[in-house]
């Protein structure tokens, strides 16, 4: 039977699964030929960013490195989700060890290849942010001073979501989680408290860092191919929101993380040895409530009587990210 050519009509897009864009144009996901590397049958909850963002990430690694990846992974959501003993929905080496190690884990692996002689074997390590901000910080760290050939990735979800969404120290200000309650004269998490690993991971100098985002696939694919394209420390720091630990609807997973870049609270850009070589401008600030307000963890910021000082707190951390970075195309706050 003669095969009949499908004509597009759509030009100029990246509608149709890429189709009509050239196969190097195409994203890592709408490739057939893509790994799968996180694969279906894990238990992470409907519109998990944290599920995403590590199919994302990881299958884009593996493509970028023809499949010659090990994966050291923390404890945390990402390892519980994945790997209920005796499954897994990992279709690649994958090591779990500890909450705390996964730097020093994936360290000692890279130092293995590097003993065997295969430089074409990769390592990539991956948390959370309790385990990255937190538990893990002194081993990661320590992989960042000693230039260790390996790229980490954190999820940041902004706080302990598996053990039943205690805080972290990337829980942002006023945010309610089961240790910050929504209670007292100044309820939520505290202001001028937590780390910004990214900032932190540039103090190292290291070779590469960046920020990324699950609203932004291609962007988010682009900075983990680069990254494995250096030799020495890495990191990428993935927003991923969670809507069960911050109660938001499962649809609205992209959603939010967009409205976190368009707003300023989560700064997308790469740096290299210190130094920022490039942002994702802003073509319109939206003001930080429409972040906030789909999420019940910021709840009792509205209502009858809004905390217009908090807000305004918190609108003001946006704009100095804005100006920080030089976020907005006119460099002009809303």
């Amino acid at each position: 039977m003669e095969q009949t050519q499908v004509k597009f009509y759509q030009t100029g897009t990246f509608t149709v699964g890429n189709r009509l864009l050239s196969a190097e144009q195409r994203s890592v996901q709408a490739n057939v030929q893509r790994s799968n590397s996180l694969n279906s049958g894990h238990r992470a909850c409907q519109g998990c960013g944290e599920a995403l963002g590590a199919r994302y990430a990881i299958d884009a690694a593996m493509a970028a490195t023809k499949g010659q990846l090990i994966a050291a992974n923390a404890t945390g959501c990402l390892e519980v989700f994945s790997t209920p003993y005796p499954e897994t929905s990992w279709q690649m080496p994958w090591i779990h060890s500890l909450f705390g190690n996964a730097a020093a884990v994936a360290t000692g692996i890279a130092a293995a290849m590097k003993a065997k002689g295969r430089s074409d074997v990769r390592v990539v390590a991956q948390g959370g942010d309790g385990g990255t901000t937190d538990i893990g910080f002194g081993c990661l760290s320590g992989m960042f001073e000693r230039n260790d050939d390996v790229l980490y990735i954190c999820y940041d979800n902004e706080a302990y979501m598996n053990t039943g969404v205690q805080r972290s120290s990337a829980t942002p200000p006023a945010a309610r989680t089961a240790t910050t309650m929504a209670i007292g004269e100044h309820p939520g998490n505290d202001f001028g408290q937590g780390k910004n690993v990214p900032q932190i991971a540039m103090a190292h100098e290291i070779p590469y860092v960046a920020t990324a985002t699950v609203a932004d696939l291609r962007d988010l694919e682009y900075k983990v191919t680069k990254a494995m394209s250096i030799h020495g420390a890495r990191y990428i720091h993935i927003f991923v929101p969670c809507p069960l630990g911050w109660g938001a609807a499962s649809h609205d997973t992209i959603k939010l993380a967009r409205l976190a870049v368009e707003s300023g609270v989560f700064p997308v850009f790469e740096a290299e040895r210190g130094e920022v070589t490039g942002v994702a401008k802003i073509r319109r600030q939206v003001p930080v409530e429409d972040y906030l307000q789909p999420q019940k963890r910021f709840a009792h910021l509205f209502g009858k009587h809004p905390d217009v000082a908090t807000l305004a707190r918190l609108q003001a951390r946006a704009d100095r990210n804005i100006r920080r970075f030089g976020l907005l195309e006119t460099n002009e706050l809303r």
